[in-house]
């Protein structure tokens, strides 16, 4: 795994879990439906690792959640189609080589220097908080 700072300078958010990676998955994707009221939905999965099972190779599980709040995407994708191309958001449930298990994201705060602002777009302080926030919480649920 990079350094921690390496990984803080990415924009990227990881934290060790105590689970194995479908209990961290399955906590992780429970936090954010207890969230539907709000919004929140989880979209979809991306197994790498069986991807790569099928063709031929072997990798670590690698799993991607793909999940987002239709109500707080949707204006902002209506400013600007491309910003498509980076919601919904996702997480990294993966296990590396020593068999420890990982949680990685974007944080609130790269969502609001690059990734909104690439799109020509802003996020408001008080919703990046409220997104760090939301996150914080989520993977806390899922790792710990």
């Amino acid at each position: 795994m990079p350094s921690p700072k390496a990984v803080a300078n990415s924009g990227l958010i990881t934290k060790q879990s105590k689970y194995t990676v479908e209990e961290t998955i399955e906590r992780f994707e429970a936090a954010i439906k207890s969230k539907a009221s709000s919004g929140w939905v989880i979209f979809s999965r991306l197994d790498h690792g069986a991807a790569a099972k099928n063709a031929g190779q072997e990798m670590r599980p690698r799993t991607v959640i793909i999940f987002g709040n239709p109500q707080g995407g949707t204006t902002p994708m209506t400013k600007s189609a491309t910003l498509a191309i980076d919601l919904p958001m996702k997480a990294l449930v993966w296990q590396d080589d020593q068999d420890k298990v990982w949680l990685t994201y974007n944080s609130s705060e790269y969502a609001a220097k690059q990734i909104y602002p690439r799109h020509g777009l802003s996020l408001s302080d008080d919703a990046t908080k409220m997104l760090g926030q939301f996150l914080a919480e989520a993977s806390d649920l899922s790792a710990q």
